[in-house]
């Protein structure tokens, strides 16, 4: 069995929800600037539509003063259609253009939150939900879209606009200008003070969504024990609770929103009121003429217009900004390679020695606990929170000899697994150093270390897909001939038989579609497949009958010529032949030697054995 897992740190330890990550707009403008040649032809479209709606209202003017004149309006008309029909192929194109840069900015912010997920250190994952992290993958990078499609940078082209019809209103009548600019000063001040409350609301509503993301990918990936414990309505009122929480929190947001998208509406239908009574009196006066009136409302809708993209960018990039703050969280880890720069390349090639792996003085607590300040741990003290002893091994010694086989025994728990999770450095020990053919392993490159260890995990996980892209999951060049002889020699040829698809046929989401005994060897397969200088086999034969199980030893035996296995062992029938077993009990080496000498020397190991090791 493996050693215990880590625990997810309790919610409102350390950093509580309500002090979570937040975004500025710096940190957005990567994301932008990646874009930036289409940006400029957005706002080059931008500034000629502006002045194609700028020049509207003037013409407008020109044709009453013509019509009072009874002038020819044949060439203003034209013209004037023309400017409508510019102005509304600009807007459409640049739109296109925004849809398509929008997405961009999605697919980059997703390539960058894949590529720093699939980088991080195991420990992570180990205090992370997974739901929780697709969602940040999914519907917060979404949330980047609208920054560009519901404004920031029409509003670039909008203030254009505004500043131009803001000028054309000064030269018509200061007075009215005076007043339309107090009624604006007003909704832009509300907006101000919503905004910082728009982010907040967004990022909370983000999180809402991450946690009900990981409620159903828990329901999901756990049906079948949920169905056969009759939890189904149980999970299904756990999942609900989850939406309602997304649910209550998105309408916090929509109340918020609803504030500021009426502002704009209301600031346009109290100008349009003020300056039509004060400039229907102005013009009665003799003030201002009647043309005048008229393009100076036209430019006051002109104006509108820009400042309702203005508040809709702000409540655009609000949102942004709080879905983009858990996407730097994530971004902003390290990972697992971060601390490799430091540290001296190995100066030999590790497999020319006769020590395939050596042990000396290895400690592993994990890193939960390990990275608490002193300060965290006195507060976690402080509210009755006992800290739980994580250490899994203490002072492990031991050594491989190159192509030698060892196994691994000893009670659950007493740290077997994080033996072999340490050599594939998913996780880097507490304390002492490992070595691979005499060389700090912290020293070897990740990928080549891992390039030379074959890997079956205990659960021996089968990835959704068919069973030739199981098998080149690690070994992508290899043919087809050589899966076909790989899967055979692990008796899986009956599961190529099943259908005509052969390599092709499917597994099912997590390997379903076979049976446990057959995800193991499939797993197996893939790890041969390889043929790594070294095989570390986790319980790798505890799902096989005793059939399938002769034939997997003599599979591994075939292979293992040459190599160096380390096996952890769950039967006797794979330990009595091991050149050396190594006993662990409660994270120590408490025994190393055959079995005949362990059984005449280890009280613990003659007592697994006694009981087959069915521990």
């Amino acid at each position: 069995m493996s050693s215990p897992a880590p625990t997810r740190p309790r919610r409102g330890f350390g950093r509580t929800p309500d002090d979570g990550p937040r975004a500025t707009f710096s940190q957005l403008l990567p994301y932008l600037l990646e874009h930036r040649t289409v940006l400029s032809w957005v706002i080059v479209i931008s500034v000629l539509g502006a002045g194609a709606s700028l020049a509207q209202p003037l013409l407008v003017g020109q044709v009453i003063t013509v019509v009072e004149g009874r002038g020819d309006l044949g060439g203003l008309v034209a013209l004037l259609v023309v400017l409508v029909i510019v102005s509304g192929l600009l807007s459409g194109f640049g739109h296109y253009l925004l849809q398509r840069t929008g997405e961009g900015v999605v697919l980059s912010s997703r390539r960058s939150l894949v590529r720093r997920l699939l980088h991080l250190p195991i420990a992570e994952f180990d205090q992370r939900r997974t739901g929780d992290l697709v969602s940040r993958v999914g519907s917060d990078t979404t949330l980047l879209r609208a920054v560009l499609t519901q404004g920031l940078v029409e509003a670039i082209g909008g203030s254009l606009t505004f500043v131009g019809a803001l000028i054309a209103m000064l030269v018509i009548d200061p007075v009215l200008l005076g007043l339309t600019l107090l009624v604006i000063a007003v909704s832009v001040v509300t907006v101000v003070l919503l905004a910082a409350r728009i982010r907040v609301a967004s990022r909370k509503a983000q999180e809402r969504v991450g946690d009900l993301a990981a409620a159903v990918e828990r329901a999901i990936s756990s049906v079948r024990t949920v169905r056969a414990a009759n939890a189904t309505d149980r999970e299904i009122a756990h999942v609900e609770a989850d939406a309602r929480g997304a649910w209550e929190q998105g309408i916090k947001v929509a109340r918020i929103s609803a504030l500021v998208v009426p502002i704009s509406s209301i600031a346009l239908q109290v100008s349009f009121l003020v300056v039509l009574g004060v400039g229907g009196y102005r013009v009665a006066s003799g003030a201002i003429e009647i043309a005048d009136l008229v393009a100076f409302i036209l430019f006051l809708f002109l104006m509108i217009g820009p400042l309702g993209q203005a508040f809709g960018a702000i409540t655009s990039v609000n949102s942004a900004l709080g879905a983009l703050g858990r996407i730097q969280e994530i971004i902003a880890l390290p990972s697992e390679t971060d601390g490799d720069a430091a540290l001296t390349p190995a100066p030999t090639d590790p497999s020319s020695t006769d020590v395939a792996l050596a042990f000396e003085e290895v400690g592993f607590r994990y890193p939960e606990q390990a990275r608490r300040t002193e300060a965290e741990k006195a507060a976690a003290a402080v509210a009755g929170e006992i800290e739980r002893d994580t250490t899994v091994l203490r002072g492990v010694s031991f050594s491989v000899p190159t192509g030698s086989r060892t196994a691994l025994v000893g009670p659950s728990g007493a740290g077997k697994s994080t033996v072999l999770a340490l050599i594939e450095r998913f996780y880097d020990a507490s304390e002492g150093v490992i070595r691979m053919g005499g060389v700090d392993i912290r020293a070897l490159d990740r990928t080549e270390l891992r390039s030379r260890i074959g890997y079956v995990e205990q659960d021996a996980p089968v990835l959704a897909g068919t069973l030739r892209q199981n098998l080149l999951l690690g070994t992508p060049e290899a043919s087809d001939e050589q899966c076909i002889a790989v899967l055979r020699s692990v008796n899986l040829g009956e599961v190529l038989d099943r259908t005509d698809a052969g390599l092709d046929a499917q597994v099912g989401e997590d390997g379903v579609m076979l049976s446990g005994g057959e995800r193991q060897r499939l797993a197996i397969a893939r790890a041969l497949l390889a043929a790594p200088p070294i095989l570390l086999l986790d319980e790798s034969t505890s799902s096989l009958d005793g059939r399938n199980e002769q034939l997997m030893r003599e599979a591994i035996d075939a292979v293992a010529e040459n190599r160096t296995l380390i096996v952890i062992a769950h039967r006797l029938s794979t330990v009595v032949d091991s050149d050396q077993i190594v006993v662990l009990d409660h994270g120590r080496v408490v025994g190393t030697g055959t079995h005949s000498e362990l059984v005449a020397a280890v009280p613990l190991y003659r007592d697994l054995a006694k009981h087959q090791l069915l521990v």
